[in-house]
This record gives structure tokens, sequence and C-alpha cells, in this order.
């Protein structure tokens, strides 16, 4: 039976007591849209871009430009900052060995959520973060559960809670596609690496 993950989300905030920090791991500037607006009223959020996936680097430095812009474009309720990271493509790599002829959504982006939230987790932990989070799953392309099962085993073992999310739900993704539009942000029509950038094209030409 599949958890609802949104709803695993709205019990968190209804028992929030203040505004507490997030770390909110972001794959780009649209998907983090909508789950920024919906955050800013419960959560002193810091936006974390970690995307080593990303190729080729243009592409990465494309991307996180116009995640930057977003949020100084942006009017928060609460505290809204942005922390980089340096372009690791190496180790995504390294984690994708043998796992080439992984179809998408296969154990290949799994591997890549797994790697993503764990540094988003321990750097959450290092510095203080009262949560740590992803705009992953406003995706309907990405496996929620999947997503929420990783962050929920990646929690217990660095010990920092993780925020449950489907932000996908409650019209989260036509919501982050329409404010994608209203902050005129540019929407790639990948999700990153090379094997979904090959998909993608192979796509188009059928």
């Amino acid at each position: 039976m599949k958890t609802n993950y949104n709803l695993k989300m709205n019990d968190i905030i209804s028992s929030l007591k203040s505004a507490p920090k997030i770390l909110l791991h972001s794959c780009c500037g649209p998907c983090s849209t909508e789950c920024i607006t919906r955050l800013t009223k419960y959560f002193d959020i810091t936006v974390l871009y970690y995307n080593p996936n990303i190729e080729p680097q243009e592409e990465y430095e494309k991307r996180k430009q116009e995640q930057i812009r977003f949020i100084k474009a942006f009017k928060p309720i609460n505290k809204l900052d942005f922390m980089d990271c340096d372009y690791d493509n190496a180790s995504f790599e390294r984690m994708t060995e043998g796992l080439e002829k992984e179809p998408e959504g296969g154990k290949r982006c799994h591997k890549c959520y797994e790697l993503r939230l764990k540094k988003t987790a321990n750097i959450a932990k290092e510095k203080g973060y009262d949560f740590f989070g992803t705009t992953l799953t406003v995706s309907p392309y990405k496996n929620s559960q999947i997503i929420n099962e990783i962050g929920e085993i990646v929690s217990k073992n660095v010990g920092v809670e993780f925020l449950y999310s489907d932000f996908k739900k409650e019209d989260g993704y036509k919501k982050s596609i329409e404010l994608s539009k209203e902050y005129s942000l540019y929407r790639q029509n990948y999700c990153g690496c090379h094997y979904s950038k090959d998909n993608a094209i192979i796509k188009e030409e059928v």
C-alpha cells in the first residue's frame, strides 16, 4: 500500500510551534518554485543546489543561475537563503558504474536520489538544521514513494529529521509550471544526466 507522503508532511507542519530551519535540496529552479511557495509560511529555508548528475557543466551552471534568480525575485514569508556546492560530476559517474544500462526511473535514478539526499542530510547535520528535504517529489516523472523511503533511511543513519513530501499533490506540478512562466524561468527538457538526455532525444525522434 502506498503511503500518502503529502499527508505526512501536513501532519509535521501542523505540529510546528515556530519556523524551524530546513535545508531543502533543489534539483532546479522551476521545480523549487511551488515547494518554496508552500514551505515559506512554516520554515526558514536554505536552498541547497547539489546536482552532480547534471551534464554538461554549462547546463549545470545555467540551471543554477536560474535557481538563484528565482530566489532573488521571490518574496518569502520567513527567511530564504541559498547554499551552493561545487560541480561534482565525478561522484555521479562513480556511483553509476555498473548501472549504465538501467532504464530511466530505475536503480540508477534511485542511487542518484540517494547521493543527493545523503549530501543534503550530512550538511544539515553539520550546520545544525532542524530538517532536510527535497524538491524532487514535485515531478510526476519521479517516484515519490522511493524518494521518501530513501529520505527516511538517510534520516535515521545521519540523525537529522527528514521532511516527507509529495509536492506534486494539490496540483503542485501544475502550480510549478505556472510559477515558472510567471518568473520566466528556463525549463529543461531532460532530468540532468547524459542518460536522461539521450532518452529525451530518442523520444523526440520517435
